[in-house]
Protein backbone atom coordinates (compact mmCIF):
# COMPACT_ATOMS: atom_id res chain seq x y z
CA UNK A 1 0.00 0.00 0.00
CA UNK A 2 1.11 3.19 -1.03
CA UNK A 3 0.73 6.25 0.81
CA UNK A 4 0.11 10.20 -0.71
CA UNK A 5 2.68 12.00 0.86
CA UNK A 6 2.41 15.17 -1.06
CA UNK A 7 1.32 18.35 1.56
CA UNK A 8 -2.11 19.34 0.74
CA UNK A 9 -1.01 22.51 -0.66
CA UNK A 10 0.28 21.09 -3.42
CA UNK A 11 -2.43 18.68 -4.53
CA UNK A 12 -4.85 21.73 -4.27
CA UNK A 13 -5.67 23.45 -8.10
CA UNK A 14 -4.66 26.50 -9.00
CA UNK A 15 -6.47 29.55 -9.91
CA UNK A 16 -5.30 32.13 -11.79
CA UNK A 17 -5.16 35.55 -10.15
CA UNK A 18 -8.19 37.76 -10.90
CA UNK A 19 -6.78 41.21 -12.96
CA UNK A 20 -7.87 44.70 -11.30
CA UNK A 21 -10.50 46.38 -13.30
CA UNK A 22 -9.14 49.32 -15.18
CA UNK A 23 -10.91 52.80 -13.66
CA UNK A 24 -10.91 55.10 -16.03
CA UNK A 25 -11.68 58.94 -14.55
CA UNK A 26 -12.52 62.19 -16.32
CA UNK A 27 -9.86 64.98 -16.18
CA UNK A 28 -11.19 67.29 -14.24
CA UNK A 29 -10.79 71.52 -14.52
CA UNK A 30 -9.04 71.41 -10.92
CA UNK A 31 -6.62 68.06 -12.48
CA UNK A 32 -5.72 69.93 -15.43
CA UNK A 33 -4.74 73.16 -13.57
CA UNK A 34 -2.62 70.92 -11.46
CA UNK A 35 -1.04 69.90 -14.16
CA UNK A 36 -0.14 72.74 -15.89
CA UNK A 37 1.40 74.12 -12.40
CA UNK A 38 3.30 71.30 -12.20
CA UNK A 39 4.31 71.55 -15.61
CA UNK A 40 5.76 75.23 -14.99
CA UNK A 41 7.47 74.01 -11.54
CA UNK A 42 9.49 71.53 -13.62
CA UNK A 43 8.08 69.10 -11.15
CA UNK A 44 9.72 65.21 -11.95
CA UNK A 45 6.80 62.94 -13.50
CA UNK A 46 6.82 59.97 -11.21
CA UNK A 47 6.22 62.79 -8.18
CA UNK A 48 3.06 64.03 -9.82
CA UNK A 49 1.56 60.65 -10.78
CA UNK A 50 1.76 59.71 -7.02
CA UNK A 51 -0.13 62.58 -6.32
CA UNK A 52 -2.65 62.65 -8.76
CA UNK A 53 -3.26 58.54 -8.56
CA UNK A 54 -2.95 58.59 -12.37
CA UNK A 55 -0.16 56.34 -14.85
CA UNK A 56 3.10 58.49 -15.92
CA UNK A 57 1.51 57.61 -19.35
CA UNK A 58 -1.83 59.19 -18.66
CA UNK A 59 -0.05 62.25 -17.41
CA UNK A 60 2.12 62.00 -20.83
CA UNK A 61 -0.29 61.94 -22.96
CA UNK A 62 -2.33 64.66 -21.53
CA UNK A 63 0.38 67.11 -21.46
CA UNK A 64 0.79 66.65 -25.09
CA UNK A 65 -2.60 66.69 -25.89
CA UNK A 66 -2.86 70.37 -23.62
CA UNK A 67 1.13 71.21 -25.30
CA UNK A 68 2.41 71.42 -22.49
CA UNK A 69 5.53 70.60 -21.28
CA UNK A 70 6.66 67.66 -18.82
CA UNK A 71 10.16 67.42 -19.54
CA UNK A 72 11.99 64.39 -21.07
CA UNK A 73 13.89 62.14 -19.09
CA UNK A 74 15.26 58.77 -20.20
Amino acid sequence: MLLDLAPQHLKERRLAKKTKKTVRREWTPADLRTLKKHSKDRTPVAKISKEMKRTVGALRQKALVLGVDLGHQR
